[in-house]
């Protein structure tokens, strides 16, 4: 019985200890004063969660993002997707991903790029398409594509909102 009980609470402490261990790996990919090589090192942790924080670390180089738009896991996918230093290139990566969540991911980010947007007005999924009509970054010419597009509701969608997007530019005009 003792055995058993030292057994038990050996791997209850071992639990703990890996645990806490996690911990720290999450919060050290996530601090902005983590060395990149640091980083680079932390970019192989087994722990989807360790490299989650990493891709959502805006100090995470833009190469060490790259990598990050490739892992298997979608939610690391989506972290990058949402980090301010990723660049073009990448998010036209994540908007060709397999997984539907981490191109709707893409089509709302406030801050991907007209170009992006644009691949995605070619989505085969009807849902991101009308994510990307109601993107705050939306554009024209991407409502314009969209406004062309073969399913009546993207084009409704598309219509107004580049009915609202031309009365916000002309109340900016006339301000």
């Amino acid at each position: 019985m003792r055995v058993i009980t030292a057994l038990l609470l050996g791997m209850c402490l071992c639990s703990i200890v890996m645990a806490a261990d996690i911990n720290l790996r999450k919060r050290e990919a996530s601090l902005p004063n983590t060395s990149a090589s640091r980083l680079l090192q932390l970019a192989q942790d087994s722990d989807w969660e360790v490299r989650e924080a990493l891709g959502r670390n805006r100090r995470s180089p833009t190469d060490l993002l790259d990598k990050l738009a490739s892992d298997p896991d979608p939610r690391v996918r989506i972290a990058v997707a949402t980090n301010l230093n990723t660049t073009e290139a990448v998010f036209m990566k994540l908007a060709r991903d397999q997984d539907q969540d981490v191109r709707s991911v893409v089509s709302r980010f406030e801050y991907v790029p007209h170009s992006v947007l644009m691949f995605l007005c070619d989505d085969p999924s009807p849902e991101i398409r009308q994510e990307v009509a109601l993107s705050l970054n939306v554009n024209e010419a991407v409502l314009r594509k969209l406004m062309q597009d073969h399913d009546p509701q993207i084009q409704q969608l598309a219509t107004a909102a580049l009915q609202r997007f031309l009365e916000g530019r002309h109340d900016q005009i006339t301000d």
